[in-house]
């Protein structure tokens, strides 16, 4: 039987409309409009496409939304400056440095420099360490693991105890919060990574898999337990010659079609983990806002 279809965009659209009235509610209440500030650096093509849908779905949200774009060679100061001018804003709540960076600029420092009460990205140290002193309660999570685990909550619930967990990757980004908010949920979570041995025996033991390496349809059938539960957080652009001349196609980190036959549950690529991201940083945003209102922050 194949495995059931984890709809990303179905779920981001459901997270959506939880933000939507949130935002809506606080506003009517308190009189306080939820701020998002992303500030972007250079003109990489694929960044400015990103930050343009973030702010336009902060926009559809009710939020407040501002975009501050930099010139590439701007001078590290200069950035560091509009980032405390936004940490000292009561309009803004969150705060999006679109990365990468150009080079000569040190994004660990500029990421650094943010307030961590508007880290809606996740990324500073501070949030790192609430969320691994299990305080994820105080700590902004990042937006890929967050939703990863909203979509594993729809399929398995909240308390995952007796359930083993292996997360393939070790990112900051996705692949050790994955495993903090999973240790959170009970679960039983070993971290795989390019140097980690038999891989495919290690996977095969895993009741939940998160795939996040960056290496398209690294993690074939062999990878997968019978009735596991997949999340591919991979998205890889490959050649697609069936399509004609020059056509490329976006697949995982997993070999999808041979995993959806052995799998109980996988998410697709497009359509998976990929909606849940742009959902989760509104959700985080509008969780920044109450926090700030001296409010408890809706669940998503």
């Amino acid at each position: 039987m194949a495995a059931t279809r984890i709809d990303g965009k179905a779920v981001a659209e459901d997270v959506l409309a939880k933000v939507k009235q949130a935002a809506a509610d606080l506003e009517s209440r308190r009189g306080v409009k939820p701020g998002l500030a992303v500030v972007l650096v250079g003109e990489d093509p694929a960044s400015q496409v990103y930050v343009g849908s973030k702010g336009r779905m902060a926009r559809e949200c009710g939020f407040h939304s501002v975009t501050h774009t930099l010139p590439a060679d701007v001078p590290q100061a200069d950035l560091l400056a509009l980032i405390d001018r936004l940490n000292a804003d009561p309009a803004i709540h969150g705060i999006l440095q679109q990365l990468p960076l150009p080079k000569g600029l040190d994004a660990d420092a500029v990421v650094g420099r943010i307030h961590p009460d508007k880290d809606v990205d996740g990324l500073t140290v501070v949030s790192a360490g609430r969320l691994a002193s299990g305080l994820a309660g105080q700590a902004f999570v990042p937006c890929t693991p967050a939703g990863c685990m909203v979509m594993l909550r729809r399929v398995l619930g909240d308390d995952l105890s007796g359930r083993r967990a292996v997360v393939v990757g070790r990112s900051n980004l996705v692949g050790k919060p994955m495993a903090q908010l999973l240790l959170l949920a009970n679960a039983t979570v070993t971290v795989a990574h390019s140097r980690t041995k038999d891989l495919p025996a290690l996977c095969r033991e895993a009741d939940i898999l998160v795939a996040a390496i960056g290496r398209p349809q690294a993690l074939g059938p062999e990878c997968i337990k019978p009735g596991a539960v997949v999340i591919d957080v991979g998205i890889n652009r490959i050649d697609a010659p069936e399509r004609g001349e020059g056509k490329t196609r976006l697949v995982g980190d997993v070999a999808h079609e041979p995993a959806s036959q052995i799998a109980s549950a996988i998410t697709p690529v497009p359509g998976g983990v990929g909606p849940m991201t742009i959902a989760m940083l509104m959700a985080n945003t509008v969780t920044a806002a109450y926090r700030a209102a001296g409010e408890t922050p809706p669940t998503f």
